[in-house]
């Protein structure tokens, strides 16, 4: 989809006000709010908007602990790949996965856990059993220096 600057803006103040109403999101781009709306669709509908999330504060909720996790994978097949990914997106814990080049691991997950001893048992009783898992190295999140949600809009 080509996109003009009223789309860019769009997307911009989407990702950073998600539950903005159509009137104040036109008012604020300069469009009236028919179009506005037509637009919001075009971008649902071509992908570029995917959806809409509330952000949920995990430490309130007493998710205190985020680790990221390197994964090394015993085999670099593509069956071997996808039930390890199988596996770990049905564990709520993990919020983020991603395959990786150019470190000793093949995956780097995001995680969170209420403590260190939920999180041992996150690693050793439900991580580290997926079949293939061959290693594991563990670094703990001190503080968010930086948290974006919303992509830069060029």
């Amino acid at each position: 989809m080509k996109t003009d600057r009223f789309d860019g803006q769009i997307l911009q103040l989407l990702q950073e006000e998600g539950r903005i109403s159509n009137q104040e999101l036109a008012d604020r781009i300069g469009l009236s709010p028919s179009p506005c709306l037509r637009r919001v669709r075009a971008l649902e509908e071509s992908g570029l908007i995917t959806g809409y999330r509330a952000m949920v504060d995990g430490e309130a909720l007493g998710l205190s602990l985020t680790a990221l996790i390197h994964i090394s994978m015993d085999q670099h097949t593509p069956e071997r790949f996808s039930h390890f990914e199988a596996a770990i997106s049905a564990i709520p814990e993990v919020m983020e996965c991603l395959l990786i080049t150019g470190q000793d691991a093949d995956y780097q997950l995001k995680v969170v856990a209420s403590d260190m001893a939920a999180y041992q048992d996150l690693l050793l009783n439900r991580i580290t059993r997926i079949q293939g898992v061959t290693g594991v190295l563990s670094s703990f999140v001190l503080r968010r220096v930086v948290d974006k949600t919303a992509i830069p809009i060029l």
